[in-house]
């Protein structure tokens, strides 16, 4: 059982470390080699955003046991509406960085990837 509840709180908190990581790359304009690929890939970034939140929305799902509440008349995953939150706040924080740009369609996809990855329920 402890086991359980560990695996739980570890894997969305890794997680979210390594989107953490990724948001810190892309805010100091360190050109890498991955944001490199992903630009040549047509949509890569937005797919990426789908897939990066959406993971992200599963993971703390799992973690909070699949917890849901009624939100505007549907029933919501609350590690969906954590996401969404977070995802929403850090598009807007780019609009005051030189070096990002705030973009809607980068928090379209971000709802995309974590209203798909949401669809898994226990």
């Amino acid at each position: 059982m402890f086991q359980n509840s560990l695996m739980r709180m570890a894997l969305p908190l890794g997680f979210f470390l390594f989107i953490a990581f990724i948001i810190f790359l892309a805010d100091s304009a360190d050109d890498n080699f991955a944001f490199t690929l992903i630009g040549h890939i047509p949509y890569g970034d937005k797919v990426m955003h789908g897939v990066l939140y959406g993971v992200m929305a599963l993971l703390l799902n799992y973690g909070l046991n699949f917890k849901s509440y009624l939100l505007f008349g549907f029933h919501m995953q609350l590690g969906a509406i954590i996401v969404l939150t977070f995802a929403g706040l850090e598009e807007l924080s780019q609009y005051w960085l030189p070096s990002r740009t705030c973009d809607i369609g980068d928090f379209v996809a971000d709802m995309v990837g974590v209203v798909l990855f949401s669809l898994y329920k226990k």
